[in-house]
Protein backbone atom coordinates (compact mmCIF):
# COMPACT_ATOMS: atom_id res chain seq x y z
CA UNK A 1 0.00 0.00 0.00
CA UNK A 2 1.36 3.57 -1.05
CA UNK A 3 2.04 5.81 1.66
CA UNK A 4 -0.30 8.87 1.62
CA UNK A 5 1.15 12.12 0.37
CA UNK A 6 2.45 14.94 2.51
CA UNK A 7 0.53 17.80 1.99
CA UNK A 8 2.45 20.88 1.71
CA UNK A 9 1.53 23.34 4.79
CA UNK A 10 0.76 26.68 4.07
CA UNK A 11 3.09 29.34 3.96
CA UNK A 12 3.22 31.64 6.82
CA UNK A 13 2.85 35.51 5.85
CA UNK A 14 5.14 37.30 7.67
CA UNK A 15 3.90 40.67 9.28
CA UNK A 16 6.10 43.23 7.04
CA UNK A 17 8.90 44.64 9.74
CA UNK A 18 8.17 48.30 10.08
CA UNK A 19 11.87 49.92 9.06
CA UNK A 20 10.90 53.07 9.86
CA UNK A 21 10.26 52.21 13.23
CA UNK A 22 13.55 50.02 13.62
CA UNK A 23 15.49 52.51 12.08
CA UNK A 24 14.17 55.35 14.52
CA UNK A 25 14.58 53.19 17.45
CA UNK A 26 18.35 52.15 15.99
CA UNK A 27 18.79 56.20 15.95
CA UNK A 28 17.62 57.04 19.50
CA UNK A 29 19.82 54.50 21.04
CA UNK A 30 22.71 55.44 19.17
CA UNK A 31 21.74 58.73 20.41
CA UNK A 32 21.36 58.03 24.30
CA UNK A 33 24.78 56.07 23.50
CA UNK A 34 26.20 59.05 22.23
CA UNK A 35 24.75 61.46 25.11
CA UNK A 36 26.51 59.35 27.92
CA UNK A 37 29.82 59.03 25.90
CA UNK A 38 29.64 62.74 25.77
CA UNK A 39 29.36 62.93 29.26
CA UNK A 40 30.85 60.03 30.81
CA UNK A 41 33.28 58.95 28.22
CA UNK A 42 36.37 61.51 28.52
CA UNK A 43 35.87 61.94 24.89
CA UNK A 44 37.36 58.58 23.73
CA UNK A 45 35.53 55.84 21.86
CA UNK A 46 34.24 52.58 23.32
CA UNK A 47 36.63 49.98 24.28
CA UNK A 48 35.52 47.34 27.50
CA UNK A 49 39.12 46.56 27.82
CA UNK A 50 40.31 49.52 28.42
CA UNK A 51 37.27 50.89 30.70
CA UNK A 52 37.26 48.06 32.77
CA UNK A 53 40.91 48.32 33.50
CA UNK A 54 40.12 51.72 34.28
CA UNK A 55 36.81 51.36 36.66
CA UNK A 56 39.70 48.57 38.34
CA UNK A 57 41.78 51.38 38.91
CA UNK A 58 39.98 54.02 40.21
CA UNK A 59 37.77 51.44 42.75
CA UNK A 60 41.14 51.30 44.49
CA UNK A 61 41.68 54.87 45.00
CA UNK A 62 39.85 57.86 46.55
CA UNK A 63 36.33 58.61 46.88
CA UNK A 64 36.84 61.44 43.75
CA UNK A 65 38.43 58.32 41.77
CA UNK A 66 34.81 56.07 42.50
CA UNK A 67 33.29 58.75 40.85
CA UNK A 68 35.36 58.17 38.31
CA UNK A 69 34.88 54.24 37.92
CA UNK A 70 31.31 54.98 38.64
CA UNK A 71 31.10 56.69 35.16
CA UNK A 72 32.88 53.58 33.78
CA UNK A 73 30.55 51.78 35.25
CA UNK A 74 27.63 53.35 33.44
CA UNK A 75 29.70 53.27 30.10
CA UNK A 76 29.68 49.45 30.37
CA UNK A 77 26.05 49.48 31.62
CA UNK A 78 25.07 51.27 28.25
CA UNK A 79 27.37 49.44 26.06
CA UNK A 80 27.06 45.45 27.50
CA UNK A 81 24.22 43.59 27.58
CA UNK A 82 22.52 43.31 30.62
CA UNK A 83 23.87 39.65 31.45
CA UNK A 84 27.32 40.28 30.31
CA UNK A 85 27.63 43.80 32.28
CA UNK A 86 26.81 42.08 35.52
CA UNK A 87 29.06 39.55 34.81
CA UNK A 88 31.78 42.21 34.71
CA UNK A 89 30.78 44.22 37.34
CA UNK A 90 30.54 40.47 40.01
CA UNK A 91 33.56 38.44 38.60
CA UNK A 92 35.83 40.67 36.71
CA UNK A 93 35.56 43.70 39.12
CA UNK A 94 34.75 41.88 42.08
CA UNK A 95 31.87 44.05 43.23
CA UNK A 96 28.59 43.56 44.34
CA UNK A 97 25.37 44.40 41.79
CA UNK A 98 24.07 46.72 44.69
CA UNK A 99 27.48 48.47 44.98
CA UNK A 100 27.51 48.99 41.44
CA UNK A 101 24.29 50.58 41.87
CA UNK A 102 25.81 53.00 44.48
CA UNK A 103 28.69 53.97 42.38
CA UNK A 104 26.72 54.74 38.81
CA UNK A 105 23.99 56.73 41.10
CA UNK A 106 26.96 58.88 42.99
CA UNK A 107 28.25 59.48 39.33
CA UNK A 108 25.01 60.77 38.27
CA UNK A 109 24.05 62.65 41.47
CA UNK A 110 27.85 64.22 42.00
CA UNK A 111 28.85 64.71 38.14
CA UNK A 112 25.46 66.60 37.60
CA UNK A 113 25.86 69.48 36.41
CA UNK A 114 24.17 71.06 39.27
CA UNK A 115 26.76 69.55 42.18
CA UNK A 116 29.89 69.00 39.29
CA UNK A 117 31.67 72.14 40.81
CA UNK A 118 31.29 71.00 44.34
CA UNK A 119 33.82 68.13 42.90
CA UNK A 120 36.53 68.39 45.36
CA UNK A 121 34.33 69.70 48.41
CA UNK A 122 32.49 66.37 48.67
CA UNK A 123 35.38 64.03 47.77
CA UNK A 124 36.91 64.88 51.48
CA UNK A 125 34.09 63.30 53.00
CA UNK A 126 34.74 59.95 51.57
CA UNK A 127 32.82 57.10 49.57
CA UNK A 128 30.63 55.87 52.35
CA UNK A 129 29.43 59.52 53.41
CA UNK A 130 28.66 60.27 49.86
CA UNK A 131 26.17 57.34 49.31
CA UNK A 132 24.95 58.44 52.52
CA UNK A 133 24.24 61.54 51.15
CA UNK A 134 22.78 60.24 47.40
CA UNK A 135 19.01 61.08 48.79
CA UNK A 136 19.07 64.37 49.53
CA UNK A 137 17.78 67.06 47.03
CA UNK A 138 20.73 68.68 44.55
CA UNK A 139 19.59 72.30 45.86
CA UNK A 140 20.31 71.05 49.77
CA UNK A 141 23.63 69.56 48.84
CA UNK A 142 24.76 72.55 46.94
CA UNK A 143 23.73 74.68 49.90
CA UNK A 144 25.73 72.24 52.05
CA UNK A 145 28.89 73.10 49.84
CA UNK A 146 28.52 76.71 49.85
CA UNK A 147 28.62 76.63 54.31
CA UNK A 148 24.89 75.28 54.86
CA UNK A 149 23.82 72.89 56.55
CA UNK A 150 21.96 69.31 55.96
CA UNK A 151 20.07 67.68 59.22
CA UNK A 152 21.70 70.14 61.18
CA UNK A 153 25.12 69.26 60.41
CA UNK A 154 27.77 71.53 58.32
CA UNK A 155 30.68 70.06 55.98
CA UNK A 156 33.08 69.92 59.26
CA UNK A 157 30.35 68.21 61.14
CA UNK A 158 30.05 65.52 58.77
CA UNK A 159 33.47 64.97 57.85
CA UNK A 160 34.07 64.48 62.02
CA UNK A 161 31.06 62.14 62.60
CA UNK A 162 31.17 58.62 61.49
CA UNK A 163 29.51 56.88 58.53
CA UNK A 164 26.86 55.28 61.51
CA UNK A 165 26.30 58.21 62.89
CA UNK A 166 25.02 60.72 59.88
CA UNK A 167 22.96 57.94 58.91
CA UNK A 168 21.18 58.25 62.13
CA UNK A 169 21.09 62.10 61.53
CA UNK A 170 19.68 61.86 57.97
CA UNK A 171 17.09 58.89 58.93
CA UNK A 172 16.20 61.30 61.90
CA UNK A 173 15.59 64.22 59.23
CA UNK A 174 13.16 61.77 56.88
CA UNK A 175 11.20 60.69 59.62
CA UNK A 176 10.94 64.45 61.10
CA UNK A 177 9.50 65.32 57.52
CA UNK A 178 7.06 62.71 56.96
CA UNK A 179 6.08 63.62 60.68
CA UNK A 180 5.59 66.94 59.38
CA UNK A 181 3.76 65.89 56.19
CA UNK A 182 1.35 63.54 58.25
CA UNK A 183 0.58 66.29 59.98
CA UNK A 184 0.27 68.78 57.51
CA UNK A 185 -2.03 66.06 55.58
CA UNK A 186 -4.07 65.85 58.65
CA UNK A 187 -4.54 69.75 59.14
CA UNK A 188 -5.91 70.05 55.64
CA UNK A 189 -8.13 67.06 56.14
CA UNK A 190 -9.45 68.70 59.47
CA UNK A 191 -10.27 72.47 57.38
CA UNK A 192 -11.55 70.53 54.70
CA UNK A 193 -13.82 68.75 57.18
CA UNK A 194 -14.66 71.54 59.27
CA UNK A 195 -15.54 73.53 55.45
CA UNK A 196 -17.84 70.86 55.17
CA UNK A 197 -19.65 71.11 57.98
CA UNK A 198 -19.92 74.39 58.00
CA UNK A 199 -21.57 74.32 54.68
CA UNK A 200 -24.20 71.84 55.70
CA UNK A 201 -24.72 74.12 58.95
CA UNK A 202 -25.28 76.97 56.07
CA UNK A 203 -28.01 74.98 54.71
CA UNK A 204 -29.66 73.90 57.37
CA UNK A 205 -29.88 76.77 58.73
CA UNK A 206 -30.92 78.13 55.56
CA UNK A 207 -34.23 75.65 55.61
CA UNK A 208 -34.92 76.47 58.54
CA UNK A 209 -38.05 78.55 60.00
CA UNK A 210 -37.68 82.19 62.04
CA UNK A 211 -39.16 80.27 65.34
CA UNK A 212 -36.32 77.27 64.58
CA UNK A 213 -33.49 79.15 64.12
CA UNK A 214 -34.70 81.21 67.36
CA UNK A 215 -34.78 77.81 68.63
CA UNK A 216 -31.23 76.85 67.65
CA UNK A 217 -29.61 79.94 69.10
CA UNK A 218 -31.23 79.82 72.54
CA UNK A 219 -29.98 76.43 72.73
CA UNK A 220 -26.59 77.47 71.85
CA UNK A 221 -26.48 79.94 73.86
CA UNK A 222 -27.84 77.76 76.55
CA UNK A 223 -24.64 75.17 76.51
CA UNK A 224 -22.83 78.39 76.95
CA UNK A 225 -24.02 79.85 80.00
CA UNK A 226 -23.97 76.15 80.92
CA UNK A 227 -19.97 75.52 80.46
CA UNK A 228 -20.04 78.92 82.70
CA UNK A 229 -21.88 77.55 85.41
CA UNK A 230 -19.72 74.45 85.31
CA UNK A 231 -16.61 76.91 85.46
CA UNK A 232 -17.72 78.89 88.55
CA UNK A 233 -19.56 76.13 90.33
CA UNK A 234 -17.02 73.48 89.25
CA UNK A 235 -13.63 74.57 88.84
CA UNK A 236 -13.77 77.75 90.98
CA UNK A 237 -15.63 76.28 93.32
CA UNK A 238 -13.15 73.69 93.96
CA UNK A 239 -10.05 76.74 94.10
CA UNK A 240 -12.18 78.74 96.24
CA UNK A 241 -12.35 75.23 98.29
CA UNK A 242 -8.28 74.99 98.70
CA UNK A 243 -7.44 78.97 99.59
CA UNK A 244 -10.02 77.54 102.42
CA UNK A 245 -8.15 74.46 103.38
CA UNK A 246 -5.00 76.32 103.32
CA UNK A 247 -5.77 78.75 105.31
CA UNK A 248 -7.46 77.07 108.09
CA UNK A 249 -3.46 74.85 107.88
CA UNK A 250 -1.53 77.36 107.77
CA UNK A 251 -3.65 80.69 108.99
CA UNK A 252 -3.56 82.36 106.11
CA UNK A 253 -6.73 84.55 105.31
CA UNK A 254 -7.37 84.33 100.91
CA UNK A 255 -10.90 86.04 101.37
CA UNK A 256 -10.02 89.51 100.14
CA UNK A 257 -8.05 87.80 97.20
CA UNK A 258 -11.62 85.66 96.68
CA UNK A 259 -13.80 88.69 97.10
CA UNK A 260 -12.15 90.60 94.38
CA UNK A 261 -12.74 87.74 92.25
CA UNK A 262 -16.09 87.58 92.70
CA UNK A 263 -16.66 91.17 92.05
CA UNK A 264 -14.97 90.96 88.48
CA UNK A 265 -16.96 88.24 87.63
CA UNK A 266 -20.09 90.34 88.76
CA UNK A 267 -18.79 93.52 87.49
CA UNK A 268 -18.32 91.68 83.51
CA UNK A 269 -21.86 90.63 84.09
CA UNK A 270 -23.01 93.70 84.91
CA UNK A 271 -21.73 94.73 81.68
CA UNK A 272 -23.08 92.34 79.03
CA UNK A 273 -26.63 92.88 81.16
CA UNK A 274 -26.25 96.45 80.43
CA UNK A 275 -25.05 96.74 76.63
CA UNK A 276 -27.81 94.31 75.87
CA UNK A 277 -30.74 96.06 78.24
CA UNK A 278 -31.56 93.53 80.03
CA UNK A 279 -33.37 93.51 82.86
CA UNK A 280 -31.63 92.96 86.18
CA UNK A 281 -34.94 90.54 87.26
CA UNK A 282 -37.30 88.72 85.30
CA UNK A 283 -40.42 86.98 86.91
CA UNK A 284 -41.74 84.09 85.76
CA UNK A 285 -44.88 85.71 84.33
CA UNK A 286 -42.60 87.95 82.58
CA UNK A 287 -40.82 85.43 81.22
CA UNK A 288 -41.76 83.82 77.14
CA UNK A 289 -42.70 80.11 77.05
CA UNK A 290 -39.65 78.84 76.05
CA UNK A 291 -37.78 80.29 78.98
CA UNK A 292 -39.12 77.41 81.75
CA UNK A 293 -38.34 74.87 79.10
CA UNK A 294 -34.52 76.57 78.35
CA UNK A 295 -33.91 76.78 81.67
CA UNK A 296 -34.98 73.15 82.62
CA UNK A 297 -32.99 72.09 80.03
CA UNK A 298 -30.11 73.86 81.15
CA UNK A 299 -30.54 72.05 84.98
CA UNK A 300 -31.01 68.92 84.13
CA UNK A 301 -27.47 69.00 81.62
CA UNK A 302 -25.50 70.74 85.01
CA UNK A 303 -26.90 68.14 86.77
CA UNK A 304 -25.91 65.53 84.84
CA UNK A 305 -22.37 67.31 84.73
CA UNK A 306 -22.44 67.32 88.31
CA UNK A 307 -23.26 63.63 88.27
CA UNK A 308 -20.45 61.91 86.26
Amino acid sequence: MGRTATKPKPAVELPELDSAAINQNIATMTEHSAEVMAQFGDGLPYDRIRVVNEARFYMAQSAEAMLEAGKRLIVLKEHEPHGEFTQIVTEQLGLAERTARQMMQAAIKYLSPALESKRQTFAVLGKSKLFELLAEDDDDLVALADGGTVAGLDLDDIERMSCRELRKALRDLREDKEAQGRLLANTTENLQNTKLELEKTRRQVETMTADQRAAELRQEVTSMAYEVEVGIMGQLREGFAKLAEQAEEQGADHRAFQAALIVHLESLLEEVRNEFDLPAELGRDQAPDWVGADMAALDAQFADGVGA
